[in-house]
C-alpha cells in the first residue's frame, strides 16, 4: 500500500511538473501537493537529466535545426539564412521549463526534507547535484534566448535579468554546490540510487569534476565582456578537480523508439550533410593522406595535393567567401583530418556498416548520380558523385540552384555516420577535450591554469583522437604544418601565416581543359580583422570545434558568436536573402555580425501572455526581439 501511495504521489507531481507554459508563472511547483516525504529529490533530477535528452520532435527543430545549422556542423539554410519558426522555439522554450520546473521542485522537495529532518545520508549531495544540473539547463536557456528569469527557477516570483546577472548566478551556483559535495558520503543505504542518475550514478567525485569544468565554460564566455570577472572565476574553479578523463564525460546514453532518450539525431527527415565550414576545416588539416586511412578500393579515387576539382561556374555558385567556390572535388582529398571519414559517410560506400540510409522511404541517400542542366532544362553534364567529397555553402543560389540536380541530391554529398542515428550512441553534453581546450584557451591568455597552453591543446586533440579510434595518426597530425582551406594547421608552433593565395589545379567542367586557378584563403573579418589565420587562439577554436562535432552545436555557435572563430562562409547571395538583408551581392567577400543568426528571438506566447516579463527581456537584450541582435557577451 505504501508503494501505491508513494507512486501516485508522484505520478501526481511529475503531471503537474510537466504543463509548463510560456508564461514561467506556472512553474513553481508545490512540492507539499505530492507528500515529501513519499517523493524522492531523485526521482526529480532524474526526470529533468532525461527530458532534456530532448524527444525527437524537440531535437529535430532545437538541436538539429537551430543548434547544428547556426553552429555550421551541416547543410541547412533555415536560421543560417535568417529564417525563424516560432513553433520551433516555443517546443523548445516550453520543454525547458518542465526541466527546469523538475529540477527545481527536486531542490525545494530536499529543501523541505532538511527542514522535517528527514534526510538521508546522502540527501545533501543530492542537494548540490540539482543545483548543477540546474545551472546547466539555466546557460542552455540563457545562451538561446538571452536575458531569463532565473528567480524563477529558485521558486520565487519570476523576474528576468540581465545576462551579466544570470551569469554571475550560475557562476557563483556552480561555485557553492562543488564547495559543499561531499564525496565521501556513501550511498551504501540505497544501492538502487545510481540507477536514478543516467550521467554518472551518483558519483559525486564525478559531479564536482563536472561543475568545476562547467564554471571554466561560463567563464571563459564572458571573456570578451567582463575579462577580469573571467579570470577570476576560471582561474579559481581550475585549482579544483576537472573534467579531464574520458570516464568524467558527462554522457547519456541513448535508445530507440520515441522518448526522451531518442537520439537527438535521430529524425530522418534531415539527411545532416557536411557543412561546408566543417570540410574546409577538415581538407588538409594534419596532413594525414587519405591512402592512409581509407582501404585500398578507394585510393584510385583520391586526388593530388594540388587539384581542386572540376570547375563549374555555370552552376555552382561564386556568391560567397567559401574558398572553393564553383568547383566540385571529383575524388577524395589528398589528405584530411582523419575524423572527417569517421564522422560522415563518403558517397556510395553502401558497404560501410555505419552508412546512413535515411531517409529510409526514398533512395535519395542511395542516389549518387545527378544532372546539371540548362535554362532549356536539356542535360549539360552527368556527374557521379560515388567515392568523391564536396560540400555546397548554403544560400540562395538562383537559377544556379534550379540548374544544379547535384545540390539536390542528397546521396551526392557526405552525410552524417549512422553511428549517431541509430539511438545507440550516448549524447555528450560535456567532454574531457573541451575542458583542456578551455584550458588551452586561458594559458594564451596568460592566465593562471594547471598546465601549458600547449599541452592542453595537445591533450585535447589526443582525447578526441581516442574518442575516434584515430589514434594512431596523432603523432604525425601534432607535428603537421599543413594549411587546411581556411589557412590553419595544427602543429603548435607552427604559426606561420599562410600566403594571401596559393595555386590550384583544375579541369574545366564543361570543356575539360586544364588550368591552374588561384585559390585565395579566406578572410575572416570577425577575427583580428581578417589578418590572422594561424595564431594559437584560431589553432585552438579550430580544433575545439572540430571535437565538438556532432554532439555538441551549441558550444560551437557560441564560440563563433563570442570570437568570431572558427571562420564560417556567408551564405551565397546570388538572390538576395529575404531574412538576411545586409549580406548581398556587393559585400559576401566580408564577414560581418549581421551575417550569422545571433540569438533566437523570444516565442509568440511569452510575448502575449507576459507582457511585463517580456518587455524586461528585452530591455535587457539591449537591442531589438530580433535573431540578430547579439547577446551580452557575443561578440559585436
Amino acid at each position: 500500500m505504501k508503494n501505491i501511495v508513494k507512486k501516485s504521489s508522484l505520478a501526481l507531481a511529475i503531471v503537474a511538473m510537466l504543463t509548463s507554459c510560456d508564461n514561467f508563472d506556472e512553474i513553481n511547483t508545490d512540492p507539499t501537493a505530492a507528500n515529501a516525504d513519499q517523493v524522492q529529490v531523485e526521482y526529480f533530477i532524474n526526470s529533468s537529466i532525461i527530458g532534456a535528452q530532448m524527444n525527437p520532435d524537440v531535437a529535430e527543430r532545437s538541436f538539429v535545426l537551430y543548434w547544428k545549422t547556426a553552429g555550421h556542423q551541416m547543410l541547412s539554410t533555415g536560421i543560417s539564412g535568417g529564417s525563424y519558426d516560432d513553433g520551433w522555439s516555443t517546443a523548445y522554450y516550453n520543454s525547458s521549463a518542465g526541466w527546469l520546473n523538475s529540477i527545481n521542485t527536486a531542490i525545494q522537495v530536499a529543501e523541505e526534507k532538511e527542514a522535517k529532518g528527514t534526510v538521508k545520508p546522502y540527501s545533501g549531495n543530492l542537494k548540490q547535484v540539482a543545483r548543477i544540473w540546474r545551472a546547466y539547463l539555466m546557460s542552455e536557456l540563457a545562451d538561446n534566448f538571452g536575458p531569463i528569469a532565473i528567480d524563477a527557477f529558485q521558486g520565487k516570483n519570476p523576474e528576468f535579468k540581465d545576462l551579466k546577472t544570470v551569469y554571475y548566478f550560475l557562476l557563483a551556483e556552480l561555485k557553492d554546490a562543488s564547495e559543499k559535495l561531499d564525496v565521501s558520503v556513501s550511498n551504501i543505504s540505497n544501492p538502487k540510487l545510481k540507477n536514478e542518475d543516467p550521467a554518472y550514478g551518483y558519483d559525486y567525485v564525478k559531479w564536482k569534476k563536472y561543475a568545476n569544468s562547467m564554471r571554466l565554460r561560463l567563464a571563459m564566455r564572458l571573456s570578451e565582456v567582463d575579462p577580469a570577472k573571467a579570470k577570476s572565476e576560471f582561474e579559481a574553479a581550475a585549482s579544483n578537480s576537472l573534467l579531464t578523463d574520458a570516464s568524467d564525460n558527462f554522457q547519456v546514453q541513448e535508445k530507440p523508439g520515441w522518448d526522451d532518450l531518442t537520439g537527438v539525431m535521430s529524425r530522418e527527415w534531415n539527411a545532416q550533410i557536411i557543412s561546408v565550414t566543417l570540410n574546409n576545416l577538415y581538407i588538409g588539416l594534419g596532413g594525414v593522406k587519405s591512402t592512409d586511412l581509407l582501404a585500398p578500393s578507394f585510393h584510385a579515387s583520391v586526388k593530388p595535393a594540388d587539384y581542386i576539382g572540376l570547375k563549374f561556374e555555370n552552376h555552382f555558385t561564386m556568391k560567397t567567401n567559401e574558398p572553393a567556390a564553383g568547383y566540385w572535388l571529383d575524388g577524395l582529398p589528398n589528405a584530411i583530418d582523419p575524423r572527417a571519414y569517421k564522422a560522415f559517410n563518403i558517397p556510395g560506400d553502401f558497404t560501410n556498416s555505419n552508412f546512413s540510409g535515411y531517409p529510409s522511404w526514398d533512395n535519395s541517400a542511395e542516389t549518387t548520380s545527378a544532372n546539371l542542366f540548362d535554362a532549356n532544362g536539356a542535360v549539360v553534364k552527368t556527374i557521379e558523385a560515388k567515392n568523391t567529397w564536396n560540400a555546397f555553402a548554403v544560400g540562395n543560389w538562383g537559377a544556379l540552384g534550379s540548374r544544379n540536380g547535384v545540390r539536390s541530391f542528397n546521396g551526392t554529398m557526405p552525410r552524417l555516420s549512422q553511428a549517431f542515428r541509430g539511438s545507440t550512441s550516448k549524447r555528450i553534453f560535456f567532454a574531457s577535450w573541451e575542458t583542456y581546450f578551455l584550458l588551452a584557451e586561458a594559458a594564451v591568455k596568460g592566465w593562471a591554469v594547471p598546465m601549458s597552453g600547449k599541452d592542453a591543446y595537445e591533450a585535447g586533440i589526443k582525447a578526441n583522437f581516442d574518442y575516434w579510434g584515430v589514434s594512431s595518426h596523432l603523432s604525425a597530425y601534432l607535428n603537421s604544418n599543413d594549411y587546411n582551406r581556411a589557412g590553419t594547421s595544427v602543429n603548435w608552433s607552427h604559426t606561420t601565416e599562410p600566403p594571401t593565395s596559393h595555386a590550384m589545379k583544375y579541369v574545366d567542367g564543361y570543356t575539360n581543359a586544364a588550368g591552374v586557378a588561384t585559390i585565395l584563403y579566406p578572410k575572416n573579418n570577425l577575427y583580428k580583422n581578417g589578418a590572422v589565420k594561424n595564431d594559437l587562439l584560431t589553432k585552438i577554436i579550430t580544433q575545439k570545434f572540430i571535437a565538438q562535432t556532432p554532439w555538441l552545436p551549441l558550444e560551437g555557435w557560441n564560440d563563433h558568436r563570442r570570437l568570431g572563430l572558427p571562420f564560417f562562409e556567408n551564405p551565397a547571395v546570388e538572390l538576395p536573402l529575404v531574412n538576411l538583408p545586409t549580406l548581398n551581392s556587393s559585400n559576401f567577400m566580408t564577414n560581418q555580425v549581421s551575417f550569422f543568426p545571433q540569438r533566437l528571438k523570444y516565442t509568440s506566447g511569452l510575448k502575449n501572455s507576459n507582457v511585463k516579463g517580456y518587455e524586461q527581456a528585452v530591455g535587457f537584450l539591449g537591442g531589438a526581439d530580433d535573431i540578430f541582435t547579439p547577446l551580452w557577451w557575443a561578440k559585436h
